[in-house]
């Protein structure tokens, strides 16, 4: 099993302790997003891998040398101020924790994000690429594999609209990206990806791979795994992976995010964590089902 730690929240930057005394009773239960009396209970002694997805690696950093399981780091990195991110901390201070991280988990292991990209009057295709290009400048050395991914229409990026105010990305802009960025990312030793989108950049110079490749998965844990989706006429062919985050409850409170779309459910959320319960959010009640998860 593959644990995504995770794609509904940051877990990393606000729940570590959390998620560290999970790791160390040896178990942790993720509720049923869709059915929320079905409890999934994953016990770490099942898990082959771990993927981390945060904004902020800072709070885990001393903690990586106690999990002895395979590791690998997203850290998404944007080049946005506060009116788009309004609670992620200093971007130096990312760039300094990206670096230490390459050091502790390998160059080969570590992948920014920049995720997503949205154009407007603030934030056009000249502010990209200086950004872009400033980032691959710091991370020189430490970082040599890039994720690009573009804004989705959801429900709170419809929301805050007024303060996006993003249009939609016309050709010439992604042609203007696509041969900026791959341009830059090779002046720096690095390879620059799209993953599940419909403009995948290829013919400017990304690369084709997957955000978890199976190529990956198998040289860090010697297994095959089943694709993220099983439809065939999904672009994603990342390996299968488990989320044990929850859905509304990330303190970023970014603008553009598609896991927090009820500010109001994570104010409550967050009310309602227990570093010392099984479940992120809440405690087990009487009525839930619980069933071991494998895989």
């Amino acid at each position: 099993m593959i644990l995504n730690v995770s794609g509904r929240c940051d877990i990393v930057a606000f729940f570590t302790k959390w998620f560290m005394n999970r790791y160390r009773e040896g178990y942790v239960d993720v509720r049923n997003p869709f059915n929320r009396k079905l409890v999934s209970r994953i016990y770490f002694s099942d898990v082959d891998l771990i993927l981390f997805c945060t904004k902020n690696p800072l709070p885990i950093l001393d903690y990586l040398k106690e999990i002895d399981k395979p590791i690998i780091f997203h850290v998404t990195l944007t080049p946005y101020n506060l009116d788009i991110e309004p609670f992620v901390p200093s971007k130096k201070d990312i760039i300094e924790a990206i670096k230490k991280l390459s050091e502790i988990v390998g160059i080969d292991n570590l992948y920014v994000r920049y995720d997503p990209i949205f154009i407007s009057d603030k934030y056009n295709t000249d502010y990209h690429k200086k950004a872009f290009a400033k980032m691959c400048s710091l991370l020189d050395g430490y970082v040599k594999q890039i994720i690009v991914s573009f804004i989705d229409d959801y429900k709170n990026v419809r929301n805050n609209m007024n303060v996006l105010n993003y249009h939609e990305i016309s050709k010439t802009e992604y042609k203007e990206i696509g041969l900026s960025f791959s341009k830059i990312a090779k002046e720096h030793n690095m390879t620059v990806q799209t993953c599940f989108e419909d403009e995948n950049l290829v013919e400017y110079g990304f690369i084709k791979r997957d955000c978890l490749s199976h190529e990956l998965a198998f040289k860090l844990t010697g297994k095959t795994y089943k694709n993220w989706s099983a439809r065939k006429e999904q672009k994603c062919q990342c390996v299968q992976m488990v989320d044990i985050g929850e859905y509304n409850s990330c303190k970023h409170f970014c603008k553009y995010c598609y896991a927090n779309y009820d500010e109001k459910k994570v104010d409550s959320n967050l009310l309602n964590h227990d570093d010392n319960s099984s479940l992120l959010v809440g405690q087990i009640e009487n009525d839930d089902i619980i069933k071991v998860r494998r895989k």
